[in-house]
């Protein structure tokens, strides 16, 4: 793919937030919280009637979404900051653009701020990553 400052990376969709993979990987993070797991919980706490999805599984969206965009690069750096949470059923899309390129001796990092949006709701999550590949597997035309 050609990158310049400014491009924006393919879009990740993920059509439905699936209660199944919340319990599944609950106990796998550690996560205990009810939320996640049980609706009476969520109404407990005021948040509607749908399960909420682990916050670490939905930072994974986005880098699902950067890894598909750079196969041969890896993720150095990423921040997010979670603005809504993610409710089990919605659709949501991970997009990027790309902000800065820089040289690094044989690598080239990529820089790109991030969204996750909910169809719904709208951002859900925002942030920025670095990914860095190998000179040899980056393009401008």
């Amino acid at each position: 793919m050609p990158l310049e400052v400014g491009t924006t990376l393919p879009l990740r969709r993920i059509d439905f937030v699936n209660p199944d993979t919340m319990r599944v990987w609950a106990p796998i993070l550690a996560d205990p919280n009810p939320i996640h797991l049980d609706r009476d919980a969520v109404r407990a706490k005021g948040l509607g009637d749908r399960r909420v999805n682990q916050g670490v599984i939905s930072a994974a969206y986005v880098m699902d979404m950067l890894q598909a965009s750079f196969a041969e690069g890896f993720i150095v750096s990423f921040s997010s900051r979670f603005i809504d949470n993610v409710y089990e059923g919605e659709t949501v899309e991970a997009s990027a653009k790309v902000t800065a390129i820089e040289q690094i001796g044989i690598m080239v990092n990529i820089t790109c701020d991030f969204v996750l949006t909910s169809i719904e709701r709208g951002s859900v999550l925002i942030g920025n990553a670095v990914v860095s590949l190998p000179s040899s597997a980056f393009s401008t035309n």
